[in-house]
């Protein structure tokens, strides 16, 4: 599943400006907008779980890492794209989940965790040891992190025996995503000096490790100045990485990896890719594109049906947020009402968390179910969709609920598309 995905790396350093748009979502009608677009574009996928949301013991979505695997796998050959242009990786695989632990307790679960990543098959791993565990002293050191990461590439190597050799990413993004306002008011770019010194550290600890492996580490993670919270975005400025763009071309096999692209403009996409970012990864603005369309959609449900046979989704969603806030709580601040325009509306899309629920996965479905029997009027699609509305009018879309709600998101997969493929590089489907 990786050779598809270098060959994207090895053209960018070869001077093509390509890259990939990394997708972090486990919601099916995400994946599903994603494998469209990759067989539409001719490239490959690359989907990504996170350490908090696919884990050894399920994450929140209750998925283990053969899991995923098994139901992006599932989705991509009912989208028509064929396995080998399908790259799974994990994200800011760590301590993370447990760094309220100790770090040897805390890392022998990210042991694990690497384990079954490389166990199932993910031949992208990002190796983050960046947080400080219970005891620790915070900031770690770059010595600290590195040696941390050593340690789970060993594992990394040990479970690979035998299977394809996996490709590495190191480094990481500060602040966290979705951090407060007075972060990210203060967001710069990583030095130039920082970014050398987080390699020089990897690849000291990697030889002292033992591993030969530092062909294989294709990605450093570094912050270009983009960030975004609950209701502002940071741009990206290309004047303020010229010095740090240097880094990446004094690597014949590095690239930059780009985290918290979400809701940059098309042509801030485009510029980061130029600039090396190869890999662009978006998650939250994915899900809050297919918020969009859901919301959408339930308004046009409001308008054909009485109030017993509606879904009653967002209301739904409402309800089940306020009586489990704890994906929320503490990322928005505020009074009563302000929480509740940013549960539904925040950039940093906590929302995404819910979808899973049964009461909520339930009303998506009456929705859904509800919107075909009635069929949805071109009218209303044109009030609250236009660009769906206008592709129902070309013949490009069916006017089914689910077909519109995953084209909303690839609408937002489009501007990445562009960036990463411009036309005159795109191959064939």
């Amino acid at each position: 599943m990786s050779a598809a995905l270098l060959e994207i790396l090895r053209r960018h350093k070869d001077g093509a400006p390509v890259g990939v748009t990394s997708v972090c979502s486990a919601h099916p009608l995400v994946l599903r907008a994603a494998l469209a677009q990759a067989r539409e574009d001719g490239t490959v996928a690359l989907i990504e779980a996170t350490s908090n949301q696919v884990d050894q013991f399920g994450g929140y979505t209750g998925l283990r890492p053969a899991d995923f695997r098994d139901l992006v796998l599932h989705l991509a050959a009912e989208e028509g794209l064929p396995a080998d242009r399908v790259a799974l990786g994990g994200d800011h695989l760590g301590p993370n989940t447990w760094r309220g632990l100790d770090a040897d307790e805390a890392m022998a679960r990210a042991e694990e965790l690497v384990a079954a990543y490389v166990r199932a098959g993910y031949p992208k791993i990002h190796l983050d040891c960046s947080m400080a565990c219970a005891g620790d002293d915070a900031p770690l050191t770059d010595e600290v992190v590195a040696a941390r990461a050593a340690r789970l590439a060993a594992v990394a190597e040990r479970e690979a025996s035998g299977r394809s050799a996996p490709l590495y990413v190191i480094g990481t993004e500060v602040p966290v995503p979705g951090g407060a306002r007075e972060v990210i008011e203060a967001l710069t770019p990583t030095s130039p000096d920082a970014a050398r010194a987080t390699l020089a550290a990897h690849r000291s600890a990697f030889a002292a490790a033992g591993l030969d492996v530092w062909d294989r580490v294709v990605g450093l993670v570094v912050q270009p100045g983009v960030e975004f919270d609950a209701e502002a975005v940071v741009d990206y400025d290309h004047n303020r990485t010229k010095e740090l763009q240097q880094v990446s071309t004094e690597s014949p096999t590095l690239v930059f990896e780009a985290h918290s692209t979400d809701y940059q403009l098309p042509e801030r996409l485009a510029e980061l890719v130029e600039d090396h970012w190869a890999v662009l990864k978006v998650g939250p603005g994915l899900t809050f594109a297919l918020r969009e369309a859901l919301f959408a959609l339930a308004a046009i449900e409001d308008e054909l049906l009485p109030a017993d046979r509606r879904s009653d989704l967002v209301d739904t969603v409402e309800r089940v947020m306020v009586a489990e806030p704890k994906w929320w709580n503490g990322y928005y601040p505020g009074d009563a009402a302000e929480q509740r325009r940013a549960r539904r509306y925040s950039y940093s899309d906590r929302l995404r968390y819910y979808w899973p629920d049964p009461q909520i996965a339930d009303a998506q479905r009456t929705l859904f179910a509800n919107l075909s029997a009635a069929g949805i009027p071109l009218p209303l699609l044109s009030a609250v969709l236009p660009a769906q509305y206008r592709r129902v009018r070309r013949g490009e879309l069916t006017p089914d609920p689910e077909a519109i709600a995953i084209d909303r998101v690839r609408d937002v997969l489009r501007d990445y598309s562009a960036a990463c493929q411009p036309p005159a590089t795109r191959s064939r489907p």
